[in-house]
């Protein structure tokens, strides 16, 4: 559904989403409904009290609802397969494994942010943030902790990477919409994230998982398997175990291989269509086609889940019994998506109602300097209506003519970028979906999600834009 021309102003607008917001916080955590009737039934009623028409109601609570379901359903289905698999039969703690033999058991954390640092390059948050759920859930249950010591630096490690760092769509859409350069945008992404997550997500992450613990049980693997180590544990797949005790694990350069190969195939997709659009490739080959094809991150996904089972079934299980595997792992999953839908459902509305175009207009003339203006206005309409991706691209689209005015160089652009992207970092809430995707995985309730992955993405959006602001000092 389009945006409909705003019925109130900007404050009332931002007044009404304001009391959505509270609501939605006084029926989870005071009245303890369920966040998936919650979020539609405040959805409802914030679509009416905007002034949505009657007649396009049920459209705009579908409209959000459906889409964000269509980019994150086959993600954490296909995801929590590679996982379940990976988890079964010991391959999640031959790669636990060796991670800590080489940074050391200290040092686990560091070495899983590292880890989603690099393979955060090409792929997206949440496809990210499923694929390495299975390693996260083992290395808490081994070495203790909670879950949130080594979940928040490798969630925090891949939200980064998603926010400042092209190929990703979001620094790519700012810099093209203020005529920036995407090249040095991603030549000076990659320092500025990674500065930024140790300064903004790898300590205040340590932190946060040393107060607030959630045992591994109670994660989405752990409540798939009662927290049993089944790598340890014969039975039958049938009754939700592996039998993998008397089966050699598979060997680290296999565990790694399907994990890169979603991200192999996601980043041939992104190398074939730069090309094309740059000219180098003709549109209408058919090889890169078939690239574009497999690339897309759902397809390169169920690719990796079909070469899983063929490699990771020989020797362990029948085809029968990994179906029941499958099973099991999609079952606990079911509340996830659904709760992620209904989140998106909540965004689409506010931005349904018009919030972003009466925003836009009311913040047009702050008279702030530019850099500080990009952050202010991103930071406003990420809290208003939730997608970073919208505060991103909103944003860099209404300072554009002020950007082409003042005759800013390619590395100013790319700052501004970064301020931008720093903006709609922050104030992760209930009104992100990929606030809830966090939540349920890591087996929060609400308060403590606005305790410690809220808190993560403001550090980490204010770490951004404190980089972005020296080094705009610094190149004069």
């Amino acid at each position: 559904m389009t945006e409909i021309e705003p019925v109130y102003g900007a404050g009332t607008l931002l007044l009404i989403a304001a009391a959505a917001v509270a609501v939605l916080l006084f029926l989870i955590i005071r009245l303890k409904l369920h966040a998936f009737p919650a979020l539609v039934l405040v959805s409802l009623l914030t679509a009416v009290a905007a002034g949505i028409p009657v007649a396009d109601i049920p459209d705009a609570l579908m409209t959000g609802f459906s889409g964000t379901l269509g980019s994150v359903a086959l993600l954490v289905g296909f995801g929590v397969m590679v996982g379940r698999l990976l988890e079964t039969t010991g391959g999640a703690q031959v790669l636990a494994d060796t991670l800590i033999a080489r940074f050391g058991e200290k040092h686990a954390p560091l070495a899983l942010g590292v880890a989603a640092l690099i393979f955060g390059f090409p792929i997206f948050f949440d496809a990210g943030l499923v694929v390495f759920l299975p390693i996260i859930f083992t290395v808490a249950r081994r070495f203790g902790g909670g879950i949130l010591r080594y979940g928040l630096p490798t969630a925090g490690a891949f939200a980064v990477m998603h926010a400042v760092v092209p190929p990703h769509p979001g620094p790519v859409a700012a810099a093209n919409l203020m005529d920036g350069n995407i090249g040095l945008t991603l030549l000076m992404g990659i320092p500025v994230a990674v500065a930024a997550w140790f300064l903004g997500v790898y300590y205040v992450a340590r932190y946060l998982g040393n107060r607030y613990r959630i045992d591994a049980t109670d994660a989405v693997f752990g409540r798939m398997n009662g927290g049993r180590d089944q790598s340890a544990e014969g039975g039958s797949a049938g009754g939700g175990t592996t039998a993998t005790a008397t089966q050699a694990p598979p060997r680290f350069g296999t565990v790694l291989f399907i994990l890169l190969l979603p991200l192999v195939l996601i980043s041939l997709n992104t190398v074939v269509d730069t090309l094309i659009q740059a000219g180098t490739i003709a549109e209408e080959a058919d090889w890169a086609s078939t690239l574009i094809l497999i690339g897309q991150t759902p397809i390169a996904l169920l690719i990796t889940v079909l070469v899983a089972l063929a490699v990771l079934s020989r020797g362990r299980f029948s085809m029968g019994q990994a179906t029941s595997l499958l099973d099991d792992a999609l079952g606990p999953i079911c509340s996830i998506i659904l709760i992620t839908g209904a989140g998106g459902m909540f965004g689409g509305v506010l931005r349904a109602s018009g919030i972003g175009t009466a925003l836009t207009g009311a913040l047009s003339d702050l008279g702030l300097p530019i850099l500080l203006q990009a952050f202010f206005i991103a930071t406003v309409l990420r809290v208003a209506q939730g997608s970073a991706t919208v505060a991103l691209t909103t944003t860099a689209g209404l300072i554009s003519a002020q950007v082409a005015a003042e005759g800013l160089s390619d590395v100013k652009i790319t700052l501004l970028v970064f301020a931008v992207a720093a903006g709609a970092t922050v104030l992760s809430h209930v009104n992100d979906s990929g606030f809830w995707l966090v939540s349920r995985f890591f087996g929060m309730d609400v308060k403590t999600t606005l305790k410690t992955w809220t808190v993560l993405e403001t550090t980490l959006g204010l770490a951004i834009f404190l980089l972005a602001a020296l080094l705009w000092l610094v190149t004069g």
